[in-house]
Formats: C-alpha cells, structure tokens, sequence
C-alpha cells in the first residue's frame, strides 16, 4: 500500500490556486504548435478542454462514440449550475459555496480542489454569458438564481430545465469554432478501447471505428479523458444507454488507480421503474423540489388517489424531519428518507415504490403561468412519459442511481496516476467527495475544461520534453492486437444469453446489494455473484454479428465486459469502507436518527484502487486534511 501525494499547494486556502499557477512553467506561443493533446469525450469537460486547448495553440485530436459532440450526455442536465455571485444579496461567497460542497460531500474531498471549484465558478458564468447562453433573467435584467438541495441560499443559474443543452451548445460552439479553424481534427463514432503508455507515459489511444468496425491508432503527447460516469454499471439509470466506463476502466488496467469507486450518488426525483423490461429511467430536476412539496400518507397501505387522501392524513416528511432545509436537503438524505417510507409501506403508486411531489400549494400561491415558465418542458415531460398531468396531479418520484463521485485518481493537476494521462469531470473522482450537491456536475466539467487543464497540462509539457511517437511504436501494434484478441473472443463463444440480459443481471445484483443501503453481508453476496455473473459471460454469452462493420451488440458487449469487473471492485470498496457517508450508507453504521455516521479518526481518506489482475486490487490511500473546516456531524435540521 502506498500513501498517495496529492501534490496541493501550500500557503492559505485561497491563496493556492493563485500562486500555482504562478509557478506553473508555461510553454510560449511558437511552441504550442509542436504538441499534440488527445481529449476522449466531448460533453461539458471535454469540448470545454479541447476548445480551450485549441484556442492557445495545440493541436487537438478530440474523439466521441456519438456521431455528434453534441449528443454528449451533458446535454440530459436540468436543473442548473452553481456559482457564487450572489446576486440575490443573500449571503453568498466563494467560502460559503466551498463549505456547503464540503458539507454536502460529506467531509469526503480534498479542500484545495474543492475552494478551486468555488474560486472559479464565477468565471464560468461570465464565459457562458459571453458565450449566448440564455441564462434565465429577472425582472431587472440581472441572471436568475434558485436554490436548490443542500444549501441556503440561492445560487443556481439555469435556463428552465435545459440548462445541459444550453451550456454544451455553448462549449461545442467553442469545439467547432477550433474545427473551423483546423486546430481541432473530431474523430466522431469511436470508442477509445486502450490507452497506449510508452516510456511510462500516457502517449495515445486505440479505437473502434463505430461504422466500420476498424481499429484504429493516434498518437499525443498527453491525453485526456472526459468520458463521464459508471453509473450504467446498474443497468437501469439515469444516464443515456450508451454512457459507459470503458476508457477510465481500460486505463485503470494500465496503472491509472480508481478511487472511491462505492461512492454512487441515488438521485431522489426520478421518474418510477414501470416495468421488467425497461432499458433507462428518466429524471426529474431537482430544481422541481424548489416548489414541489414530498409527501406520502400517514397511514401504511392507503391506496387511495392523492387528491383523496386529506391534508391533515398527509406527511411531509423531509419538511417533518429537517425543518431548516425541508424538501431541499441533499440528495443522499431526500432518497434515503423516501426508501425508508416505501419500506414502511407508505410507497404510493402500482409498484409502493414512489412518493408524491406535489405542486398544488405552489400553482395555488404562484399560478400555473409562473409554474409554467419555471419547469414548463419538465412538466411535459413527465406527461409524456406517465400520461399523467402534474399541474392536476402530483408527480410520483423514487431515486435511481444518477451520478459516480468516485473515479480515476488525479492530483490538483487533474492527473492520474499515469504521466501524461489526465482525467476531467466525472471521470474523476476529486471534487464531491461521497456525495454531489445538486448543480455542482456542470461546474466542475466546465471548471476542469475552461480555467485548469490549460494551466496544468501546460506545465506537464513544458517540464517533461517529450519527443513525437508514431503510431509505427510497437506498443500501438500491442495494443491493437489486445483488442482484436478480445473482440475475437467475444464472438467465438456463441452462448445463450443475450448482453442485455446479463448486463440486466448485473444491475439487479448491484441495486438490491450496492445500492442505497449497504450491509457485510449483502457485499460479500455481491462479490460472489458478480464473480458468477462473469464467469457465465465469458461462457455464455451470445455476441451476434462481425467484427469488420457496425455492431452495436459488440460495443455493448465490452462494456458490460468491464462493468462485470467495475461491479466488483465497488462492492469491495464498499466493503473495506465501515462507516457510513453521503451516497455511501452502511446499514451498520448509522445514528440513533438513522443518519450517516462516518468514522473520521479510521476512515477520512480516499480509497485509491491500485489493479493487479482480475478481481484482485491494492489499496493506496490520500489522506484528507481539513485546516478549513471543522469535522462535524452533518444536519440539515
């Protein structure tokens, strides 16, 4: 086990960012064009990243599996963006926005990033507006704010419920601009399948060509990944069906060490499984509990209609239990609370496993109009999908996995473990510790692209003196012929169970066992079982097609191959990890209140994954030093 040296600057919280980048060496104008930069993934940090990179200089060869950047995953964000303007004159400031993201993350990150994060949000905004995002407005022309869970004052920026289309139009007008000009080469529908590390450093990517099934090799003097999470690892969740965890995972097998892989975040406002066949679950923006108020009938087992059931025969539970931030506490705590009245038999809905969010007191206070403005596309939504009209009835609501904290490993420089090799977004593990506040995912990807990578790989550069590498380098030709072996393999064994089916399999296994609540037995049982579900896999699986042309049963494939590995280093992660924190809650480890208790004194560090080989894994660890805030239990009380 080795003790991991997060690289943070000394001196004064908020002087440390300033005074890195001070002393970061710089590469002068005439010689950014002598470097090539991969950035795989293009949604909020990797257009934001290749864009940025581009407009000083290198040269950018950006890659993603769609057949647009534009139909990156960021595109599916609601709600909003954090920052700390403080326009609202309510008590805002760079502080208050880092010690709630500290908070909320349940004293699981490392204090430089996270004040870097807040440092830098205001920044984001700015570019954005320069960018013609159209930000929501009041009424004296200043950009909107709205509060959302986890926090006291109102600091989302937002453009109704689409405010990951607007920022990604933004970035990918950033991306084509660069295209335009030639800096930029986009290579879309590829799907990065190994990193290419040569002299001990990250220096290309292999890929499929999605259309024609060929490999194909780049070379770089660094790359980048941007590649999103691994929450697909539970078949159902909210993310696109395509979002996978391929690129960190290939490059955790190259030495890249996975940090707190457990730690999952169960988002609360998502829309109710409906069925044994359904492939994704769909969101509902947490901006909706600004108005919507949560609540399920008092007594267990009462069917009726929510427009039956009485007032004084409703609990409003988070409201109940949670005085000061009611329906806005974070998301950990708002699913936790909900599972615990399903639980109780207070679930309402055909299934018992949803809860109300109910907006009758705020049309009656606010009219449907302003309703209409604030969540319009959101409420069309949910009727399209639940044939349900949420301005008559309240919408039903149960979390569903939404988004991974944990990732690749990187410094304050955001890079991995492998030289050369850097990782952005929510590939990454560094910035929400065991829980994300609601709107913080937008400003970190654009924090990562915008105002860091340029500054830290700059550095890298102008202190390693690398030399081109051709795509002739036998590492490439190792690397292609690892991929053909494997691809080789998965079509040869002509099983009979489909991917999905496994992959379905697989997602179950993790739900009911490294879901919401988490107990020693259950991990032991997981482990087990997701080491049966992959043996049976690579026996049993039936991969149809060829290799030579579009096959999206194949790409399918090698992702749920990877997931079957992933499934079991989380379950072990949350295993060795006895305390409970944020999305991370151990059954055995809770308050007289059945709230998380963490264990500082044993546990206040990050578990960095090192791989050895197939279900087998080294702990490192990155001690987590707080001089900034005090250690406390959290209550949103």
């Amino acid at each position: 086990m080795a003790t991991l040296d997060s690289k943070t600057p000394a001196g004064k919280l908020q002087d440390k960012w300033t005074n890195h980048k001070f002393n970061l060496k710089l590469v002068n104008p005439a010689n950014k064009r002598k470097y090539d930069i991969i950035v795989v993934g293009t949604g909020l940090a990797g257009a934001s990243a290749a864009a940025s990179l581009a407009e000083l200089g290198y040269n950018v060869k950006a890659f993603c599996y769609q057949d647009s950047p534009r139909r990156a995953h960021s595109i599916a964000a609601q709600g909003g963006i954090n920052a700390a303007k403080n326009y609202q004159n309510d008590g805002d400031s760079v502080f208050r926005l880092f010690y709630d993201t500290i908070k909320g993350g349940d004293y699981r990150a490392r204090e430089a990033n996270v004040y870097r994060l807040a440092e830098v949000s205001n920044n984001i905004i700015d570019q954005c507006v320069a960018q013609g995002v159209p930000f929501a407005r009041e009424y004296g022309g200043l950009l909107d704010n709205r509060s959302f869970g986890g926090a006291q004052v109102s600091r989302t920026f937002y453009a109704r419920g689409q405010t990951g289309q607007q920022l990604l139009l933004g970035a990918y007008s950033a991306l084509n601009r660069q295209i335009g000009l030639g800096k930029i080469k986009m290579y879309p529908r590829r799907e990065m399948l190994e990193l290419v590390i040569i002299d001990g450093a990250a220096r290309g990517i292999v890929v499929r060509n999605l259309i024609t099934g060929d490999i194909e090799k780049y070379s770089a003097h660094a790359v980048i990944l941007a590649t999103g999470g691994y929450g697909n690892a539970y078949f159902l969740s909210t993310n696109a069906m395509n979002s996978n965890s391929t690129a960190i995972w290939r490059a955790h097998k190259k030495g890249a060490l996975f940090a707190n892989p457990c730690f999952t975040q169960i988002h609360p406002t998502c829309i109710p499984v409906h069925g044994e066949y359904q492939s994704k679950l769909t969101l509902m923006s947490e901006s909706l509990r600004n108005d919507g108020r949560v609540w399920v009938p008092k007594k267990a087992g009462d069917k009726r209609p929510a427009n039956q059931i009485p007032e004084e025969e409703r609990d409003y539970f988070l409201e109940r239990k949670y005085p000061s931030f009611g329906n806005l506490v974070p998301r950990d705590v708002a699913s936790r609370n909900s599972k615990e009245q399903c639980d109780q038999g207070k679930g309402v809905g055909d299934t018992g496993l949803a809860v109300y969010l109910d907006f009758a007191d705020a049309i009656k206070r606010l009219g449907k109009k302003a309703i209409e403005e604030k969540y319009g596309n959101l409420f069309q939504m949910y009727q399209m999908i639940t044939d349900e009209n949420p301005y008559e009835v309240p919408m039903r609501i149960y979390p569903a996995i939404h988004y991974t904290m944990g990732g690749l490993w990187v410094d304050y420089n955001l890079m991995s473990t492998i030289p050369g090799c850097f990782v952005l977004g929510e590939a990454n593990f560094s910035d929400h510790g065991a829980n994300r506040l609601g709107a913080s995912a937008l400003m970190q990807g654009l924090a990562d692209g915008y105002f860091v990578i340029p500054y830290t790989i700059g550095d890298y550069l102008a202190t390693s003196k690398l030399q081109g590498v051709s795509t002739d380098h036998p590492e490439f030709a190792k690397n292609e012929a690892a991929i053909d072996s494997m691809i080789n393999r998965l079509l040869s064994i002509k099983g009979k169970k489909t991917v999905d089916e496994i992959h379905r399999e697989l997602g179950k296994v993790m739900w009911e066992k490294v879901g919401m609540a988490r107990n020693a037995k259950g991990l032991n049982e997981a482990i087990a079982e997701i080491r049966e579900l992959r043996e049976e896999f690579w026996k049993n699986v039936n991969v149809t097609g060829s290799a030579g042309d579009l096959n999206q049963t194949l790409e399918r494939a090698g992702r749920v191959a990877d997931f079957l590995e992933l499934g079991e280093l989380m379950a072990t992660d949350a295993l060795h990890r006895q305390e409970s924190c944020g999305g991370h809650f151990r059954e055995e480890y809770q308050t007289e209140e059945n709230e998380a208790r963490r264990d500082d004194e044993n546990f206040a560090y990050v578990a960095a994954w090192e791989f050895n080989e197939v279900g087998k894994w080294t702990l490192n660890k990155e001690p987590l030093v707080f001089e900034n805030v005090k250690l406390t239990q959290r209550s949103y009380k």
